[in-house]
C-alpha cells in the first residue's frame, strides 16, 4: 500500500481507562493516538461491556448511528452506538452496545469463573456492529486492525460477507493476537450461528471444532498481516499463521517499553 494507507480502523476488544490496564487495553489506548499522530485518520471501536462506568467516563449515545437490528440465531437484536471521548489523545472511541450481549457486569466469565455461552455470539453481533456502523459512517478504512479474541469473527465477513461493499473494497486486514486465546469452547452450534449474507459451511470448517484457537485460525485466513502482539502466544496459532505465508510483526518486548512499537506498526500498515 506504501503511503496510501491514510485511513486506519482499529477494532478493540479492550481500551485503558474503560477497563483495566493490560497488554492489550494499553495498545488498544496507545497504538490509535500514535498512528493518529502520525496524519493517519482513525476509527477506534469497543464493545460496551457493562462494568464500563458511563457517567464517569461520559458516554453517549449516537442516536444517528443506532437504529438498526442484527438478526443471529433468527432473533433481531437492536444495534446501539454510543461514543466517548479521551480528551488528552483528542480521540474519539465508539462502543458497540446491546442489553442482550454487553449490559453484565463482567467481561467473559460469569461470577463462577465460567465463560459465556453466548460468547460467541457476543463476538458475531460485536463485527456486524463494527463493519455497519462505518457504513454508516461513509468512512473507507485503507487498514483494519483487530485486537483481541473478540474481533476474530470480522476478518470472515469483511472477505466474505462485505467484500463488495465499496466503503471496504480496499480494506486490508491485519491481526493482532494475543496470549487471550479462550480456554473454552464455543458452544457446537457456533459455526452455524456466524453464517451470513452468503458465508457457507464450507468457509468454516475450521469451526467443526469450536475452540478459541480454530476461531483465531479462521481470522487468519482472512487477513493480509499478522502482528504477534504477546511474548506468549499458542503455538498452534504461530505455526498456522507461518504456513499460511502471511506477512507478519514479530513481537519485540522492547518495543513496548520503549513505545516504538507504534511506529514499527505504523510501517507495517504502509507495506502491506
Amino acid at each position: 500500500m506504501g503511503n496510501s494507507v491514510k485511513r486506519v480502523l482499529f477494532v478493540n476488544s479492550e481500551i485503558f481507562p474503560y477497563l483495566p490496564e493490560s497488554e492489550i487495553s494499553n495498545i488498544g489506548r496507545y497504538l490509535p493516538q500514535g498512528i493518529q499522530e502520525r496524519k493517519k485518520e482513525i476509527r477506534s471501536f469497543m464493545p460496551r461491556y457493562g462494568c464500563i462506568n458511563e457517567r464517569k467516563n461520559q458516554l453517549h449515545e449516537v442516536i444517528r448511528l443506532s437504529g438498526m437490528n442484527i438478526i443471529i440465531n433468527d432473533v433481531d437484536r437492536p444495534l446501539v452506538i454510543k461514543v466517548a471521548s479521551i480528551s488528552a489523545a483528542r480521540m474519539q472511541v465508539y462502543f458497540i452496545d446491546n442489553e442482550d450481549y454487553f449490559h453484565r457486569k463482567q467481561v467473559y466469565l460469569d461470577e463462577n469463573g465460567e465463560f459465556f455461552k453466548d460468547n460467541g455470539e457476543r463476538a458475531i453481533f460485536f463485527a456486524r456492529g463494527v463493519l455497519e456502523t462505518v457504513k454508516k459512517l461513509r468512512w473507507a478504512p485503507d487498514v483494519i486492525h483487530c485486537q483481541g479474541w473478540i474481533s476474530h469473527v470480522l476478518p470472515l465477513y469483511l472477505k466474505k460477507a462485505y467484500k463488495d461493499d465499496p466503503i471496504f473494497s480496499n480494506s486490508k486486514i491485519v491481526l493482532s493476537v494475543y496470549d487471550d486465546t479462550p480456554a473454552a469452547d464455543f458452544p457446537e452450534d457456533f459455526k452455524d450461528k456466524i453464517l451470513f449474507a452468503g458465508i457457507n459451511e464450507k468457509d468454516v470448517t475450521l469451526l467443526e471444532k469450536p475452540s478459541g484457537i480454530n476461531l483465531a485460525k479462521l481470522a487468519a485466513s482472512h487477513s493480509d498481516g499478522i502482528i504477534y502482539g504477546s511474548a506468549v502466544i499458542p503455538e498452534e496459532i504461530i505455526e498456522f499463521c507461518k504456513e499460511a505465508g502471511l506477512p507478519a510483526l514479530e513481537y519485540r518486548k522492547e518495543s513496548f517499553e520503549d513505545g516504538s512499537y507504534i511506529e514499527d506498526y505504523n510501517n507495517f500498515y504502509d507495506q502491506l
